[in-house]
């Protein structure tokens, strides 16, 4: 079950794509972006996280940290980051387990196939810690310039 409005954004510690921890405290004080994607070099993946980074100024300038999750190790996050540019963290959820806590872990479909995997689902957290915005089913091409748009009208 996806979280809401006013909750408090669950802890967790996971990995970036260097194997450095990260904590969500670590960005207490500060607005977090934390968005949840299926997988790396992917199509739908890989365009949002280019997204991101081509609106990556914009996010700096309103003091907006983005961090990318997924169930991808950190080696497969280095070569994702460094092949697009990425100048955001890209943290390794491979358990899945902070997807779990977050409520984007869950069934899907695929060419009549199902099996389970991440939602694409973003959170805006504010700097309290509460989650300030709900993003659920999004379109990776079309993403950034909502958050923004909601970002600048906050």
């Amino acid at each position: 079950m996806l979280l809401e409005v006013g909750q408090k954004g669950p802890k967790f510690k996971l990995p970036d794509e260097n194997g450095q921890a990260h904590q969500l405290s670590d960005y207490q004080g500060n607005y977090v972006l934390l968005y949840f994607y299926p997988r790396d070099n992917t199509p739908g993946c890989t365009t949002e996280a280019c997204n991101f980074r081509d609106d990556y100024s914009h996010y700096k300038n309103a003091g907006v940290t983005i961090l990318g999750v997924s169930p991808d190790s950190p080696e497969t996050h280095t070569k994702f980051k460094n092949k697009l540019n990425l100048p955001f963290t890209l943290l390794a959820d491979e358990d899945h387990r902070v997807c779990e806590l977050y409520g984007t872990w869950g069934p899907k479909k695929s060419f009549g196939k199902e099996y389970d995997g991440v939602h694409r689902t973003t959170y805006l957290i504010n700097p309290e810690g509460s989650i300030q915005e709900v993003y659920k089913k999004v379109s990776p091409a079309k993403h950034s310039a909502e958050v923004l748009a909601a970002i600048e009208n906050s």
